[in-house]
């Protein structure tokens, strides 16, 4: 028999609702919010206001596109962490309610499992292969930055993470010193496809084991610019695709190294991205020519999914339900992954 899980995310900016039958989509809603743009990175107050006018509209719909009403549900499945407290607390608390109305179970669910386990929602219209377990998954989005191991849908082992700032804020930094906009990572992405990756180079972080820092190289681009700049004013200018092309080929370099470490310590040669920054063309790329060269089999996936949203927020949720996994009424949302998630290799989300 069917399961139909309904799962809504608002772990950020983004409000989401999608509904799965077992693991096949039947829709996905996104409601984004463009006031963020003018103060060049999200309002946490501005995210948590328009949350509470897009979640309704958002789930109604998203039922409507699935032809499902809230009686053919079998749970819920909201995030509950991490992200900025007032948008999950405008997710929980709507999910809640919807529970007591409904009487259907709740699921809570890491926000960055639900990334990983985005690569087993289903297109009914175009369905895709998908990894077998164990598989190795890099992380990579606008706060986290993880090498995880996935042994199984529901246990995780955090191999190495950042020690210090996330490559996603890694580009959006690039972005704002280059008075590019917000978000900077897709606009970095475009400009370096007009560049020379080989133009410059900048510090790369010298850290033992999988584990990763960026801010180092942050700091490398800040004073190569402010030196430059000082020489000839129009320097960035002239040089705007040059210097994306060269300081994304940077970053990518000091994910791959580490993720062909992982593969090497522990012989898993099925391998995925998730997150945010498994958007960027040039990071696409290059894992694609790794695994052709080295032997691996690459999973990426689909551009809409390696944004924040609500299917990868319901694929958790039907496995979660699968294995009985309800979480109470009383339950709190938590801004942090390290609070219930972020543990060392060997431990569980």
């Amino acid at each position: 028999m069917a399961t139909f899980i309904l799962g809504i995310e608002s772990s950020c900016d983004d409000t989401s609702a999608a509904v799965l039958r077992d693991t096949s989509l039947l829709a996905n809603v996104m409601a984004s919010q463009e006031v963020h743009r003018q103060y060049g990175g999200v309002i946490p107050e501005l995210a948590s206001r328009a949350h509470q006018q897009n979640i309704l509209p958002v789930v109604s719909e998203a039922l409507r596109l699935a032809g499902v009403t809230m009686a053919d549900m079998d749970a819920i499945a909201f995030t509950r962490g991490p992200g900025l407290l007032g948008s999950l607390l405008v997710g929980t608390s709507f999910a809640k309610g919807l529970s007591l109305s409904s009487g259907k179970p709740l699921i809570e669910v890491n926000h960055l499992q639900g990334h990983i386990l985005s690569h087993f929602v289903q297109d009914p219209a175009s369905p895709h292969p998908v990894p077998e377990f164990p598989f190795l998954c890099l992380l990579v989005s606008g706060g986290h930055t993880q090498i995880v191991r996935v042994d199984d849908p529901l246990h995780f082992a955090i191999l190495g993470h950042t020690i210090d700032d996330a490559v996603g804020e890694a580009f959006d930094k690039c972005a704002k010193l280059m008075g590019l906009g917000y978000p900077g990572g897709p606009v970095v992405d475009r400009l370096a496809k007009e560049g020379d990756p080989n133009r410059f180079r900048f510090a790369k972080p010298n850290v033992p084991g999988l584990d990763y820092s960026f801010s180092g190289i942050k700091t490398s681009l800040l004073y190569f610019l402010r030196d430059q700049l000082k020489e000839d004013p129009g320097f960035l200018e002239k040089n705007k695709a040059d210097l994306c092309a060269s300081f994304q080929k940077d970053l990518i370099d000091i994910l791959l190294k580490k993720l062909i470490l992982a593969v090497k310590q522990t012989g898993i040669r099925q391998v995925a991205i998730a997150g945010g920054v498994s958007a960027n063309s040039g990071l696409r790329n290059r894992i694609e020519e790794e695994g052709a060269r080295r032997g691996w089999t690459t999973f990426l996936p689909a551009l809409r999914f390696t944004t924040d949203n609500a299917a990868m927020i319901a694929i958790t949720g039907h496995y979660k339900f699968l294995a009985g996994l309800f979480a109470p009424l009383d339950i709190a949302p938590l801004s942090r992954a390290a609070e219930y998630g972020d543990r060392p290799a060997d431990e569980n989300f």
